[in-house]
Formats: C-alpha cells, sequence, structure tokens
C-alpha cells in the first residue's frame, strides 16, 4: 500500500493490481480503527496542495472501496442507507463507491460555496481539483453497465453534473483571461475588490477578434482615485497573505492560483468525458436503462464547446480536448439520430464563427487560437475512418480557403485561426494518409502567408510550415538538420505533390527577379527563406531528367540568383540549396564557372553580397565534392588541381585589395579545403600545391595579414571574427605543412605559434590552442606517430606565461588543459623562473582556481593539481611531509567535487583523479595522509558509486578496480583486475577498504568513522523536523535534485555486514572503552530523537507525510545497524534488549544492546 505514494503511476497501478489478486481475506482490514485513519487520510490528500498528492488519494479510496466495512462515521454523509447482501461483494463495491462519491461530493459543495467567495482561501488551503480526481477514479473502476442501484446512481449523477458546471464557473475567469500566468483575482470579500476589479475587467481578455482592428482604451471613472488606488494596490503583491486549513498564515502567489484552475478545468473536463464513456446512455426520453439524458449529453456538449473555445490555459484546454474526444466518438457510436448529429453541428457552427469574423465573438485570436484547434480537431479525428470522411474533406476545403492570402483587412482573424487549425490537423497521427491529399495546398498557404504584412499570420504560416516540412520529410532523427533520413529525392517528392513543382518554380522565380532591383528590400523576399528550406531537403535522383516534367534542372540559375539575396541567411541557404540540384560529376564544372563569374580587382563596380553568394556556393559543393570521392582517386586530384588554378586567379579577394572581411573569410575558407584536399602526394610524390606553387600563395596571403601587421587599436567592422577564424586556421595549415616537408628548420614558416598565442583576438588564441592541444593530447596518449613534433617541445615555458595573463575563459581552459598534457618534468621545474612562483605554490595556485571555479575550468585546474602532486609523491618519496598542508587542501578540493550540486564534468574529474592517484593515497601500504583524510578519498569513490549519472558511476567504478589490482589489495576479493559494474564495486570497495584498515592497523581509529558513515549525518533529523514544522503548500513543487539511482539501504547494509566481519576476526583491536562510551552516547541520543520525531508524525503518516515518514525510516534502519555492531563490540550480542522502547530513558542510561531481529539485520 506504501507504494501508493509513489511519484511514478505506473508503480501506483502494479501496487492496486497486485493488491487486487490477493485473496480477499488478506486485504480485509479488522480494525475499523485503522481503516477510518486510511479514509481520513486519503480525504486530507484529495485536498493537498501537492498536485500529485490526489493521485495517491485515488488509488488509496479505490482500495478501501474494496473493504467490507467502511468507518462508521461515513455512514453521516449518506442520508439514505442503501441495504444490499452482504455476500456479493460486487454489490458491496457498488455500495461503497457511492457511499464514498456521496462523501466526496457533500465536502466539495461545501469547498465550491467557499470557493465563491474565496478563490485565494481555495487555492492555498483546499484546491478542489483533488476531490474530482477521486470522484472519476472511482468511476472508473466500477462497471457501470450492470449497476444494481440505478436509482441511486440518477441523483448522484445529476447532482454531480451541477457541481461540475458550478466548479467550472469558479475557476473559469481565471482561465479565460488573456494572461492566466499571472492572475490573481480579487475576492469578493476584500475591501479593495471594487477598484481592482475595474482594472480587471479593462485588461479582459485582449485577444479576441477585435484584437488586430480596434485599440484598447481605458475608460474614464468620474470616481477614480489614483492614491485610494494606489493605496490598496500596494496591499496586493505577487502574493497575498490567507489563513490556511488550521488557522496559519500562509502565502498565496499567482501559481498556486492558476494550478487550482486549470487542474479544475481538467478534473472535471475528463470526469465529463468519462461518464459519457462509461455511463449506460437513455435510449429514448424518459426510458429507465440509462443514467444520462440526451439533455445532458447536450449541456455537457455545450460546456466542451465553450470551455475549448475561450479557455486561454494551454493546460485547460489540451486536457479538455482529452474529454471532448471521449464524447465525440460516444455520439458517433450512439444510435440515437439526434446525437449522431451533434458533432456536424457544432462543426459547422464554428466554422461559421470563425468565417464571419464577429468583432464581439470571443474566440482567442493569439495563442496560436488556444482551444479551437483542438476542438476542431476531435470533431474530424472521431469520425469513422471506413466511411467517406466528408466532414474532413468539406473542413479542409474550408479552411485552406481562409488560410490563402486575401486584400480584406477583415479577413486577418479568419487566416489566422485557419492557418492555426490547419498546423493541429496537420500534426494529428490519427488522421493518417487522409490528411496526406491536403499537404501541397498547406504548403502553398503556408508560404504564401509568410508574405504577409501582418505579423500574426507570419507567425501562424511558419508554425504550419515547420509542421508540415515534419510531416513531409519525417521527424528529424539526429542532430543533422539534413541528414539521409529526413531528405529526399526530387523525383520523388514532386511525384507525390506535382502541384508544388510549378508553384515552387514561379515562386522561386518572382523571388530571383527581384533580388537584384535597388528597389526590393530584405521584405520583398520574405518567402525565399521557406522555399529555400524545402529545395535543400531534396538530392538529385539517379534518374532526374528521363521525365522532362520533373527535372530539377530548371531551379539551378534560380537558386544560384538567391545568392545574391541581401539577407546574409539567405546566402548561406541557397549555397546549401544548391548541392543537391548540382549532380557529382557536375560540380567541378559549375565551380569554375561561379569562380569565373566572379570580378577581377580591376573591376570597378561590383556589390560584395554578390560575391559572398557565389563564394557560399563555391565552398559548398568543394565540400560535397570531396566528401563524395576519395581523396587518391586521380581523377578527383586533376579536377581539383584545376579549381585551384582558377581559384588562383581570384586571389585578391583574400587579400586587403579586397576591403571586406566577411568575403575574405569565405574566399580563405575555400583555400583552406583546398589545402585540406591536395595536400597528399601524387603518384610522383611530387605534392600538388607545391607544384602549382599553391602554398608560396597562401604564405604571401598570411605574411601581408593582420596576423601578422597587426590591426589598429580601434579596428572595428563586420566580420571580424570570422575573418580571423578563417584566417587562423590557415595560418596553422600553412605551418604544419612547412614543419612537415622541413621538420625542425622553420625560416619558411609565415607566422609562429607564438606569435598567433600572442595575439590581442581571443579567437586567434583558441583556434591555435585547439590545434595544439589536439597534438599534446596524441602525444599524451601514445598515438601519434612520431611523438611530440620538435617545435613542439619547448614551449612549456611559453604556457606557464600565458597561464598567468590570460583572462578568456575558454583559451585559459586550454592552456591548462596542455599543461595537464605535458609531462610536469618539462614545465615544472620552470616555474620558479617563469612566473617566480615555486612548484609548492603553482601548486596552490592551480588548486586556488578549482577552488573559485565551477565550470569546466574547475575540472581542468583539479585534474593539473593531482598530476602535480602525483608528480612530487614519484620523484620526492622522502620529502612528502613538505607538502602535508597542501595535501589537506587537496584532499578537501576532491571531496567539495563529488557533491551533487556540481555539474557532472566535476564529478568526473573527481573520478579520474581518485583513479590516478589511488596506489599513492588509497591503496598505499604506508598510509601518506592522514587516516581521517584517506577515509575522506574513500568516501568520495563511495558517492561516485551511487551517483545518478552513468559515466560517473562508471569512472568510480574504474578507481576501485585500480584499488583491487594492488599488490596489498588484490587477495581482499576474488575480483582483483576484473571488470565489475558500479552496484558491484559499492561492497567490493568497502571490503577492500575494511581489508586495509586491518592491513595498516587503524581499526581502532578508523571505526568510529565508519560507524558516522552508518548513521548518516544529523543534518538529515534536522531537516526532517523542519519540514514536520513546516506550513504545507509553501511550495507546489519539490526544487531539490533526487538521486534515484542511490540506494541508502543498500549501502548500510553492505558496510554493517563488512564492519561485522572486520570485527569477528581476531586480533582487531576495538576502540577504547571512553570512545566506545561516546559512541553509544551519540546512537542514544539519536534513538531517543527519532523515537519522539515518530511520535510526532500524524496517523497514517506514510501517506500524509510520506517524505519525512520515509527519511525517519531510513535514519531508524541506520541506527539500528549501529546498536547491533555496538552490541556486539560489548560482547552482548545473544541478549535481548529493548531498541526504541528503552531508549526514551536519558541517554546516559546503561549500554545498549538489541535484539537479534529482522530489521536490526
Amino acid at each position: 500500500m506504501e507504494c501508493f505514494t509513489s511519484t511514478f503511476e505506473e508503480v501506483k497501478i502494479l501496487a492496486f493490481d497486485l493488491l487486487m489478486k490477493l485473496p480477499k481475506t488478506a486485504i480485509q482490514f479488522q480494525d475499523s480503527e485503522k481503516l477510518q485513519g486510511l479514509f481520513q487520510a486519503a480525504l486530507e490528500l484529495s485536498t493537498s496542495t501537492k498536485p500529485y498528492d490526489c493521485v495517491t488519494a485515488s488509488y488509496l479510496l479505490n482500495f478501501l472501496i474494496w473493504q467490507n466495512a467502511l468507518p462508521s462515521f461515513l455512514s453521516a454523509h449518506v442520508n439514505q442507507q442503501v441495504a444490499c447482501g452482504h455476500g456479493d461483494k460486487s454489490a458491496v463495491v457498488e455500495r461503497n463507491t457511492v457511499f464514498v462519491i456521496k462523501c466526496l461530493m457533500e465536502n466539495l459543495e461545501e469547498e465550491i460555496s467557499q470557493a465563491e467567495n474565496s478563490l485565494l482561501q481555495a487555492a492555498a488551503s483546499f484546491p478542489m481539483y483533488g476531490r474530482v480526481h477521486c470522484i472519476a477514479g472511482a468511476l472508473q473502476k466500477l462497471s457501470l453497465n450492470s449497476l444494481q442501484l440505478a436509482s441511486e446512481w440518477r441523483p448522484v449523477v445529476e447532482k454531480l453534473l451541477l457541481m461540475c458546471y458550478r466548479l467550472s464557473a469558479v475557476v473559469s475567469p481565471v482561465i479565460q483571461s488573456s494572461s492566466p500566468e499571472g492572475l490573481i483575482p480579487m475576492d469578493t470579500d476584500t475591501e479593495s475588490a471594487s477598484r481592482l476589479q475595474m482594472i480587471l475587467n479593462e485588461i479582459q481578455p485582449r485577444d479576441t477578434n477585435d484584437y488586430f482592428s480596434q485599440a484598447k482604451v481605458l475608460k474614464e471613472c468620474d470616481s477614480f482615485d489614483l492614491e485610494a488606488l494606489n493605496f490598496s494596490a500596494s496591499k496586493i503583491d505577487i502574493s497575498a497573505e490567507i489563513k490556511g486549513k488550521e488557522g496559519k498564515t500562509c502565502d498565496v502567489t499567482a501559481q498556486m492560483v492558476l494550478v487550482c484552475c486549470w487542474r479544475s478545468m481538467k478534473e472535471v473536463a475528463l470526469l465529463l468525458g468519462t461518464l459519457c464513456q462509461l455511463l449506460p446512455m437513455q435510449s429514448v426520453p424518459e426510458a429507465s436503462d440509462g443514467l444520462l439524458t440526451v439533455e445532458q449529453v447536450k449541456e455537457i456538449g455545450d460546456y466542451f464547446k465553450q470551455h475549448l473555445l475561450q479557455s486561454r490555459h494551454r493546460g485547460a484546454f489540451e486536457l479538455a480536448y482529452t474529454g471532448f474526444v471521449k464524447l465525440t466518438e460516444i455520439l458517433n457510436r450512439c444510435p440515437n439520430v439526434s446525437l449522431q448529429k451533434l458533432p456536424e453541428q457544432w462543426l459547422w457552427n464554428v466554422l461559421e464563427e470563425i468565417k464571419c469574423s464577429d468583432p464581439s465573438s470571443k474566440l482567442c485570436a493569439t495563442r496560436r487560437s488556444a482551444g479551437i484547434p483542438f476542438y476542431i480537431q476531435a470533431l474530424l479525428a472521431s469520425e469513422p475512418k471506413k466511411g467517406k470522411m466528408d466532414l474532413l474533406k468539406i473542413t479542409m476545403k474550408e479552411l485552406i480557403s481562409l488560410a490563402g492570402p486575401t486584400g480584406d483587412s477583415q479577413s486577418t482573424v479568419p487566416q489566422v485561426h485557419a492557418l492555426n487549425i490547419l498546423r493541429a490537423l496537420f500534426r494529428d497521427t490519427r488522421l493518417g494518409e487522409n490528411i496526406i491529399p491536403y499537404v501541397a495546398d498547406g504548403a502553398k498557404a503556408a508560404i504564401l502567408g509568410f508574405t504577409s504584412p501582418i505579423w500574426a499570420v507570419r507567425n501562424s504560416s511558419t508554425l504550419l510550415f515547420s509542421t508540415l516540412i515534419t510531416r513531409i520529410f519525417g521527424v528529424k532523427k539526429g542532430k543533422d538538420e539534413l541528414s539521409k533520413t529526413n531528405r529526399m529525392t526530387g523525383r520523388e517528392f514532386f511525384s507525390r505533390f506535382p502541384e508544388l513543382y510549378p508553384f515552387l518554380l514561379k515562386q522561386l522565380e518572382a523571388v530571383a527577379n527581384k533580388v537584384d532591383s535597388d528597389m526590393a528590400g530584405p521584405s520583398h523576399h520574405t518567402s525565399m527563406f521557406l522555399l529555400l528550406l524545402v529545395l535543400e531537403r531534396l538530392y538529385p535522383s539517379p534518374m532526374d531528367g528521363t521525365a522532362s516534367t520533373l527535372s530539377m534542372a530548371p531551379f539551378v540559375p534560380f537558386i544560384m540568383r538567391c545568392g545574391r539575396s541581401p539577407v546574409y541567411r539567405s546566402r548561406e541557404m541557397a549555397a546549401r540549396a544548391l548541392v543537391p540540384f548540382v549532380m557529382i560529376d557536375h560540380i567541378p564544372n559549375t565551380v569554375r564557372a561561379l569562380l569565373d563569374s566572379l570580378p577581377s580587382c580591376t573591376d570597378q563596380y561590383f556589390r560584395q553580397n554578390h560575391i559572398h553568394g557565389t563564394l557560399l556556393q563555391v565552398f559548398h559543393l568543394l565540400q560535397a565534392y570531396s566528401d563524395s570521392k576519395h581523396r587518391t582517386n586521380s581523377d578527383f586530384q586533376h579536377e581539383l588541381a584545376d579549381i585551384t588554378v582558377c581559384t588562383k586567379a581570384k586571389l585578391w579577394l583574400a587579400k586587403r585589395q579586397n576591403p571586406c572581411l566577411v568575403t575574405r573569410a569565405v574566399y580563405i575558407d575555400i583555400l583552406f579545403l583546398l589545402t585540406c584536399c591536395l595536400n597528399k602526394s601524387t603518384k610522383d610524390n611530387q605534392p600538388v600545391l607545391e607544384s602549382l606553387g599553391f602554398w608560396d600563395d597562401i604564405r604571401g596571403i598570411i605574411s601581408e595579414s593582420e596576423l601578422v601587421t597587426g590591426f589598429p587599436c580601434t579596428f572595428k567592422v563586420p566580420g571580424l571574427p570570422q575573418y580571423l577564424q578563417s584566417l587562423t586556421r590557415l595560418a596553422i595549415a600553412a605551418v604544419w605543412a612547412v614543419v612537415a616537408k622541413s621538420g625542425e628548420q622553420t625560416r619558411d614558416v609565415p607566422i609562429s605559434f607564438p606569435q598567433l598565442l600572442e595575439s590581442t583576438f581571443p579567437e586567434v588564441r583558441l583556434l591555435t590552442l585547439e590545434a595544439l592541444l589536439d597534438r599534446f593530447s596524441l602525444a599524451a596518449s601514445g598515438s601519434g606517430e612520431k611523438g611530440l613534433l620538435p617545435l613542439l617541445c619547448n614551449m612549456g615555458e611559453k604556457f606557464l606565461l600565458l597561464a598567468m595573463k590570460e583572462n578568456h575563459p575558454e583559451c585559459f581552459c586550454k592552456i591548462l588543459k596542455i599543461l595537464h598534457c605535458m609531462d610536469p618534468s618539462e614545465w615544472l621545474p620552470q616555474t620558479e623562473r617563469c612566473v617566480h612562483l615555486t612548484p609548492k605554490e603553482f601548486l596552490i595556485w592551480t588548486m586556488d582556481i578549482a577552488s573559485n571555479e565551477r565550470s569546466e575550468i574547475h575540472s581542468v585546474a583539479l585534474r593539473l593539481a593531482s598530476k602535480v602532486i602525483a608528480h612530487h609523491m614519484q620523484t620526492h618519496a622522502e620529502d612528502r611531509d613538505s607538502i602535508a598542508p597542501e595535501l589537506k587542501q587537496w584532499v578537501q578540493l576532491v571531496v567539495l567535487s563529488c557533491e551533487d550540486p556540481l555539474p557532472t564534468g566535476s564529478r568526473l574529474a573527481a573520478a579520474e583523479v581518485l583513479n590516478s592517484t589511488a596506489p599513492f593515497f588509497l591503496t598505499n601500504p604506508h598510509p601518506v595522509l592522514e587516516l581521517q583524510d584517506t577515509l575522506a578519498l574513500w568516501r568520495c569513490v563511495l558517492t561516485l558509486l551511487q551517483s545518478e549519472e552513468q559515466a560517473v558511476r562508471d569512472a568510480a567504478t574504474e578507481t576501485v578496480t585500480t584499488a583491487m589490482s594492488q599488490e596489498n589489495t588484490c587477495q581482499s576479493t576474488e575480483f582483483a583486475f576484473c571488470q565489475v559494474d558500479a552496484s558491484i564495486a559499492l561492497a567490493l570497495a568497502l571490503a577492500v577498504l575494511c581489508d586495509l584498515l586491518q592491513q595498516w592497523d587503524q581499526l581502532a581509529p578508523g571505526l568510529p568513522i565508519l560507524l558516522g558513515w552508518l548513521l548518516g549525518d544529523n543534518d538529515d533529523l534536522v531537516i526532517c523536523v523542519e519540514s514536520l514544522q513546516q506550513v504545507e503548500g509553501e511550495y507546489l513543487f519539490e526544487k531539490e535534485e533526487v538521486n534515484f539511482w542511490a540506494e541508502t539501504l543498500m549501502f548500510v547494509n553492505y558496510l554493517r555486514k563488512h564492519l561485522l566481519q572486520l570485527l569477528s576476526k581476531s586480533g582487531c583491536r576495538p576502540p577504547s572503552p571512553e570512545r566506545l562510551f561516546h559512541l553509544q552516547r551519540t546512537v542514544s541520543e539519536q534513538s531517543h530523537l527519532l523515537s519522539q520525531l515518530f511520535r510526532e508524525l500524524p496517523p497514517a503518516a506514510e501517506f500524509l507525510k510520506t517524505v519525512e515518514f520515509t527519511k525517519l525510516r531510513i535514519q531508524k534502519e541506520r541506527t539500528l545497524a549501529c546498536l547491533r555492531l555496538l552490541a556486539f563490540l560489548e560482547g552482548k550480542e545473544g541478549e535481548d534488549a529493548l531498541v526504541f522502547g528503552a531508549l526514551d530513558s536519558p541517554a546516559e542510561a546503561r549500554p545498549l544492546t538489541l535484539p537479534r531481529t529482522e530489521m536490526a539485520c
């Protein structure tokens, strides 16, 4: 039953099903007091401000309904006793269900009356949605088609419907307001209600059909007293104080009011849908065979219509849609003709209301039309799929007609609604292939709507277009937007949607013809963006050209012309869209033609936008060509060599003759791409780039560039970061090329790494450091073919100097990573000469950085400090005491890095550090650290083994594997030198630790620390005390971090087991009597406090105070384990003694013993 309190509903369902499968005698409560306490707890949970508590209440009530004896006090809520045979279980369940629902309804009716006076009071003390949820849950577990108490159910159902409408009327003003997320409605019993209500009336709601045509003007009021209003409003903050259930003052926030309101609407909608779905319906009026009348069904339909069409809060109308779908599905199967026609009538009515665009309409024109798409979606999705789908056909025809562009300003709102509704219908998977014939028309409407001068139409068109892209090309399955799984051939695309071929071609031609016009600004090219988004998802078919009507060739010149757009993003998209339209074999000729179209340096007039668009197309075509061919292919080399010759003819674009840094950057990117493709030797071992003199040109570009000559101090122009990055990549490639050719001879290097690292621009330093880090990492891992290049061998001094003055976080992080990859013996002795810090002072400086940073720098600094310490331990074994204070600081740093609030990277770094230093500090036969510090590091290992993240657990497991594989520990377990799982590693780590304590002869001083681990932190009990005294409802949702992987009791059992085995061995010296007495006193005091806290818990605390109850029970198990071990130390394990009952006496009492019980073990 305690599984009902789980926050996972799957666990609640499994627990309930398991209870129902047990023998009936096993789940019947004989203790009426216990039964009454559980029922009272369920009622209390049903009004909890925590939303998930009402779900627990529902499962608890459904279980109690199966009890033969309801609490005696429950009959007071039922005016008329129902006589049922006690032998018939179904009759007992039905009777109990009626009793429970009547009880809930009477409580709910009283609470609705109070909410009508004070919605704030209801939101803070008794949110009503929990009662409704419990009623719906009780009905769902009952077979409503074979009721024996039909005469009892009819008035209950009738009253329940009226109560639902009444509750909805109370909360709907918040849900239907323009801004429900921040609204605190004024109650009728407050003094300032009249004045503030005037303001609320003015802001309600502004998103109706007159939103785009009429301005809102505050009405004048003769009696408007600004000072009095300010005085009244000053009392109303984002939260208000009211009296809670027990007269305690608590805050009411706008969030609490909103949650109360929208969840109430949600539960009412789901309950009405459940009633329609489960309750038998009268076949004819006045018939006695059903519980729902035709009029009641129509009223429910009208309620859903009003709620879906007027609600503004998404949570409210999304779940109302779920209830409405249940109703429409029932109506379509109903034998009553008048009820069968209702969905069709509702559909025509709402379509007519959308078309007329009446300013008095209450339809929401913002929030993506709010619940209107859901309303129409429910009406269409419930239409039988085996029929003609006439409703869908007529509706789509109407909506596509409304979604098209018109010159009438009065049609703006209908157009917005139509676009939003179409988006919902195209997203609905239940419509399946029936919606595909309308995709082409939907795409036309979206693309044309994107050219509208009205922002709302453009916004809705964009959302519709995004949905259609997903519908056509499928859901994105990876990070790559244009992966093959989300693309199709042009032939397939235009075969499926032939209407789009002439439409897209015509639209693209129109846009391309305007792109060069001086009169056409960016606003005239709006549809280009959507056109290119479609085209870049197509790729050529091998059969392209066999059918002239579907050839993709006509698109190519228009896409090229779109590359001249004045919009940067459009030029990029045109370049990407061109790639799939050019066959691979045609790319070289196309690239040469594009390069020839570029202006020469002697031309007097040229546009940089045109140059930029052309260069982007060249770059993307070359990239696609290089990815598709093997680089040793002779034809590939020959084609690229020809392209390189064409590129050399336009080399002025990469130099200062070209004043635009943006186009310079792209041209340099093309040069860099060519160097990557052609920096290979051909058959005659003569590099292509050398034979063409290409490297000489590149060295000339770099030597004349601003990287060498420098920039003016105030040099700030568009494209500077992009230009610097492109130029730096090319410079680094040139350096590697010279080094690869001439080895240590670096006379021909256009610029050196130290020069790049001295740049004042962080973009240059960062790219240089990344390139160097890759080389140092390869050398450190042994993956490099020839080890570290001679050029990089003596750069330790340079990196030390950079580390001291670098202010850019990413650059600083890369410098620390490089130092970590390097051998400390190469650079650590130079610290005193270079940066005036001794190695010890440098270690302190590194640890201070790790202590003060909480980003990636923290992790890198911790690794570097640990490597310095390990180096000192290896080279100065006899002088370890000289850095004892630094070792203690390092231990504290590792401990802090294992805490949960820190990012995962910090814990991974801590695990890696513990693994690398395990032979020095964790398993050393002669401990270097103090015992307390050594055990603190072992505690870190145990904490990381119970981390939430799999990567952290795996890294900590490596540490345990290393610890088990040392010479002095390989006999501690049977798993030495084996790869183990984190769950097994936890027990193995404790086994190794206990064995080491015995080897070190440190059991006596170490046992109190391990017992402290067993007992847990006193902070846990303090938190329990505070939470018991806390006012309920202060926070709706828990914000604390929860670790679903860690099992505290499993850790306690492992630790108790290994300590008991260690103490059982002969020769182990226990702590001194004084120390033992102090431990007994501490455990006794905690036991006494636990007993007191358990007594303060309310009845059925496992349901009402689940978190606190669970924490106390875990702490109780911890305390019992400690008591068992202390009793064993005293040699009194076999004696019987009271545990918690006897511990109510003062803590100074006699030594503590414990009975040998299952719980104690």
